[in-house]
């Protein structure tokens, strides 16, 4: 099977997981494209600033938060996968979106997280093809799905 994926990584930016699972892909010669939302908290807060600026935060966020979600959007349409990952530090309330999102495009996803934090997470969970807990069982997915014939 000759097959490329594009996937959208989404969640949690605190972590080497992105990395680990572009290292992974690359040894063992996947051919996977990444893709991602804007991964600087500063840069994605600044994102609507060209569109002038604002006294009231919420605002500011508003506005950048549509500038994001035209990235995001496009992104999100055009992979064939996502994987959505969710640290235990932070709530990652635009992964929950995400995958929302990719369900409701029926876009299939992976969560990614610690056993400690499934049930805050069964819906998004319930419609994943599959959950992992460390982005090494990601890269076996993916190994699966590119290969096996």
């Amino acid at each position: 099977m000759n097959m490329n994926l594009t996937v959208y990584l989404s969640g949690e930016i605190h972590t080497d997981w992105r990395q680990r699972l572009k290292e992974g892909c690359e040894a063992h010669d996947l051919p996977v494209m990444f893709t991602s939302a804007v991964t600087d908290h500063n840069a994605s807060d600044a994102a609507g600033d060209v569109l002038g600026s604002e006294s009231v935060s919420y605002w500011r966020d508003h506005k950048s938060a549509k500038v994001n979600a035209i990235r995001t959007k496009t992104l999100l349409e055009n992979c064939d996968i996502a994987i959505v990952r969710f640290g235990d530090k932070y709530k990652q309330w635009n992964a929950a979106f995400d995958a929302g999102y990719c369900a409701a495009l029926g876009k299939p996803y992976i969560t990614l997280h610690d056993e400690s934090i499934v049930h805050p997470l069964k819906e998004v969970d319930g419609s994943a093809m599959a959950w992992a807990t460390t982005p090494e069982q990601v890269i076996e997915i993916l190994k699966y799905v590119l290969t096996k014939e």
